[in-house]
């Protein structure tokens, strides 16, 4: 089937919370394109994470590395025959979160093995920043209420906000579309998803 978005990829980004799982599965029915979702309740390490994160950090950042990885050479696979992709990540994305919970040595060895598997890796024509403010991302994790996310602190999310706002620094090179959302409900309101996939079109 023809989509405007063959042989394009593109990856939806932001904070916890902001709702790039649920944009992603939309845009996949509107554009007529396989989504793929990065593997989240399946790291065996999360919940452990958000216990003691200076315990469990590593562990938790090279399973989702790997995972990310491994699910990045799928989508190629899935692109290489033609068709266009939509991801609820970026690669990319996993070395700003290892910034964030990993230090000393652990960084260090981090850095190593991201920078060998990061050329490996399929560059998305665009990346799809969605953006919202704290009060909007605390209410929407508070909504979903998944069990391991409740044990995660305001100052995380805060810190987690801050440096995805470095996002042309952690994604350099690519294109990148930045949308807030703290004002739209694309779920409940069509306008608003028709307002992104406007935006996005505009963009690839």
């Amino acid at each position: 089937m023809f989509s405007i978005l063959n042989n394009k990829y593109l990856a939806v980004e932001g904070v916890i919370g902001v709702g790039k799982t649920t944009l992603v599965k939309k845009l996949s029915r509107y554009f007529s394109v396989p989504y793929y979702l990065e593997i989240v309740e399946g790291n065996p390490f999360l919940a452990k994470f958000y216990e003691n994160m200076e315990k469990w950090a590593f562990q938790t950042q090279l399973f989702f590395l790997l995972s990310r990885f491994d699910q990045a050479n799928e989508m190629k696979k899935t692109f290489i025959q033609g068709s266009g992709v939509i991801s609820d990540y970026a690669f990319y994305k996993d070395y700003l979160f290892a910034k964030l919970n990993l230090k000393g040595d652990q960084f260090t060895l981090y850095e190593k093995v991201f920078d060998i598997l990061k050329n490996q890796i399929m560059k998305p024509n665009l990346v799809v920043y969605l953006y919202a403010d704290f009060e909007t991302i605390m209410n929407r994790i508070s909504l979903r209420d998944r069990s391991f996310e409740r044990k995660i602190s305001e100052e995380y999310i805060s810190s987690l906000i801050a440096e995805y706002e470095n996002y042309e620094k952690v994604f350099s090179g690519l294109d990148i579309l930045r949308i807030d959302t703290s004002d739209l409900d694309f779920v409940k309101n069509e306008n608003h998803f028709k307002y992104i996939c406007k935006r996005i079109l505009e963009s690839i």
